[in-house]
C-alpha cells in the first residue's frame, strides 16, 4: 500500500513538471543565431563571399618585409615584391579571385587569373602563378627544374606528354618549359618554371585553344624577373637574402632556446627566418601556424643567435626554413631543425 502511494506521489510530481516544462520558454536562448535561438535576424553575419575557417593561418613578425604570399594585381599589372615579379595582365584578362593562403607544405596561389566578359575568342583559359617553398616541399626534387621532371613522370595515365621539360627563355631569363594534354577534355597545359630564392615558381597557362597559349607563352616575355631566376639556382643574393637551406644547424648557431609549448598540437609549424648580419632574427614568416604557437616560437627565435653568414668575403643577410612540431612523415624528419611539441 504505501509502496503504491509512493509511486503515485513520484508520477504526480513529474507530470506537473513536465507540464510546467513544456509551457514556458528557455530562458538563455541565444541571441545571435544557430540551434538553440528563438532570434531569425542574428546581430552578427558572415559578409558576404566569406568562409570562416578556424585553425592554423600565415602571419609574420612585421609588415613591412615582404611576403611570398604579399603580391597582387593593381591596374591590371601583377606584383610581387618578394619575388621580385612584374607582369602587366593581357588585355581582356583580370584576377577574380585571390589565392588561399600557404600550405604547411609550402605551396603557395599567387594569382589566377582569368579573361574578362569582353574577351574575344573561340574558347577560353587560365593564367595560374604558383610557387613551392625549396625547404618544405614534400616533394622529390632539390629544385624548380626535379620538381617539373617528376611532374612529367607521374602523369595520370589519361593525360599526354606534347612537349618534354625543355629549357627556354622568357623575359631573357631561364625557365624550364613543359607541355601535357588531356585527349579526352581536350585541354592543354603549358608550364613555365623557374627558381627564386627557393621557391620553384610555376606560370601555368591552360585553354582549349593553342592558338591562345601561343600568344599568352609570347607574352609572358613582358613579364619582368629578377636576375637570379633560373631553374637549378635562385638562391637569392644581391638586394635579398641568400638563402641557405637547413642554416640553423648546431654548428652555425651561438645560442639558442627552444620554443615551450603549452598546448600540444600535431601540426606542422614551417617558418621562414632572415637573419640579419649580426646574426640576430630579424623578420618571421609562419607559413601556418595557431596565434599561440606563432607567439611562443617568435619569443624564442628572438634569443637565437647565429654566427655571421659570409659569401665571397662579404657577410650578407640569410634566409633559412625551420620545421617546428610534428614532421609531415619520419622520411622528412632529419630536415626539420626546430624543436617538436
Amino acid at each position: 500500500m504505501y509502496s503504491g502511494f509512493l509511486r503515485f506521489l513520484i508520477f504526480l510530481a513529474f507530470s506537473v513538471s513536465f507540464l510546467a516544462w513544456g509551457q514556458s520558454k528557455p530562458q538563455s536562448a541565444s541571441k545571435n543565431g544557430g540551434d538553440f535561438s528563438d532570434n531569425v535576424q542574428p546581430l552578427t553575419k558572415v559578409p558576404a563571399g566569406v568562409i570562416l575557417v578556424k585553425g592554423a593561418w600565415s602571419s609574420a613578425s612585421d609588415s613591412v618585409t615582404p611576403l611570398p604570399e604579399g603580391g597582387g594585381v593593381t591596374n591590371n599589372v601583377f606584383t610581387n615584391n618578394y619575388f621580385g615579379l612584374t607582369y602587366p595582365l593581357p588585355a581582356d584578362w583580370t584576377e577574380k579571385y585571390e589565392g588561399p593562403p600557404p600550405s604547411d607544405s609550402g605551396r603557395y596561389v599567387l594569382a589566377q587569373l582569368s579573361p574578362t566578359e569582353t574577351f574575344k575568342g573561340p574558347d577560353r583559359g587560365t593564367i595560374l602563378i604558383t610557387a613551392q617553398d625549396m625547404f618544405f616541399s614534400r616533394l622529390p626534387g632539390a629544385n624548380a627544374l626535379e620538381l617539373v621532371n617528376f611532374s612529367k613522370n607521374n602523369l595520370q595515365a589519361d593525360y599526354k606528354v606534347e612537349m618534354p621539360p625543355t629549357p627556354t627563355k622568357i623575359a631573357d631569363r631561364s625557365f624550364t618549359f613543359f607541355a601535357y594534354w588531356s585527349p579526352v577534355a581536350q585541354l592543354h597545359w603549358y608550364v613555365f618554371a623557374t627558381e627564386i630564392r627557393c621557391h620553384a615558381v610555376e606560370i601555368v597557362l591552360t585553354s582549349r585553344d593553342t592558338k591562345l597559349l601561343e600568344n599568352l607563352t609570347l607574352d609572358l616575355n613582358r613579364m619582368k624577373v629578377p636576375a637570379e631566376a633560373s631553374p637549378t639556382a635562385g638562391m637569392g643574393g644581391g638586394d635579398v637574402p641568400v638563402c641557405v637551406k637547413d642554416y640553423a644547424r648546431d654548428e652555425n648557431m651561438i645560442s639558442r632556446v627552444d620554443p615551450i609549448f603549452t598546448e600540444h598540437r600535431f601540426n606542422p609549424v614551417p617558418v621562414r627566418i632572415i637573419i640579419d648580419k649580426e646574426g640576430k632574427v630579424k623578420h618571421i614568416h609562419f607559413l601556418s601556424a595557431f596565434p599561440d604557437q606563432a607567439k611562443v616560437i617568435t619569443d624564442a627565435l628572438g634569443q637565437w643567435r647565429f654566427k655571421p653568414y659570409r659569401r665571397e668575403g662579404q657577410v650578407v643577410e640569410v634566409e633559412t626554413g625551420i620545421l617546428f612540431g610534428s614532421a609531415p612523415s619520419p622520411a622528412r624528419r632529419h630536415a626539420a631543425t626546430g624543436a617538436t611539441e
